[in-house]
């Protein structure tokens, strides 16, 4: 029998910004932090091997940490969802929270950083650099 209800789906894609980077992800409700930061990690590692672009303006490419090096990712929300530039609330989750449980939604996105996990989790400043739109490219 088809589902209809959209809240029987217990899968849903996150839409996951760092720098000039975003990195769609499928995600369970139930998954804990700790299996979506392992999941995109090993699509970080896949997919840019050289690093992460912070900006535009400075090319050079952030490191990912190493396989078997530890790493705490922090995540953030928009503060608000239908305008990403008005900036970031960290959601200080931890591992043992689930997606579903931090109320995530379909389509969602988050902002991310990679912390070494000594790092105080309350100083984290997320970089996501939004696209412009034609009208602010002229200007």
């Amino acid at each position: 029998m088809p589902r209809n209800n959209p809240a029987d789906d217990l899968e849903i894609t996150i839409r996951l910004k760092y720098g000039i980077h975003t990195i769609f992800l499928f995600a369970m409700l139930d998954w804990p932090f700790s299996r979506l930061d392992a999941e995109l990690l090993a699509t970080l590692r896949d997919r840019y091997p050289n690093g992460l672009t912070a900006s535009i303006g400075q090319p050079e490419e952030t490191p990912l940490p190493a396989e078997d090096s530890e790493v705490k990712i922090a995540y953030a929300v928009p503060k608000n969802p239908s305008e990403l530039s008005q900036g970031w609330k960290n959601l200080k989750v931890q591992p043992s929270d689930t997606v579903g449980g931090r109320k995530l939604a379909d389509m969602c996105c988050l902002a991310f950083a990679l912390l070494d996990p000594d790092v105080d989790e309350d100083d984290v400043e997320f970089q996501v650099e939004l696209p412009l739109d034609e009208e602010e490219e002229d200007i």
